[in-house]
């Protein structure tokens, strides 16, 4: 099964979150892990990135 992955650019897009503070959710436990991709790169899943926006959104109680 082939997996989406977002590089960092788009999950700042995705999320609204700048660079600082996805790393800084990332340190707290409270974001998703990026996986490697090589010596300088990582990306996201993609399902990681939804699950995590249907997480904020059912937390703040308003209806997708």
């Amino acid at each position: 099964m082939v997996q989406n992955i977002l590089r960092r650019d788009e999950v700042e897009r995705a999320t609204g979150l700048p660079r600082s503070t996805i790393y800084d959710k990332i340190a707290k436990g409270e974001f998703p892990k990026p996986i490697k991709l090589g010596t300088r790169s990582v990306g996201w899943l993609e399902r990681d990135i939804a699950a995590w926006q249907k997480q904020r959104i059912d937390a703040s109680g308003v209806a997708a």
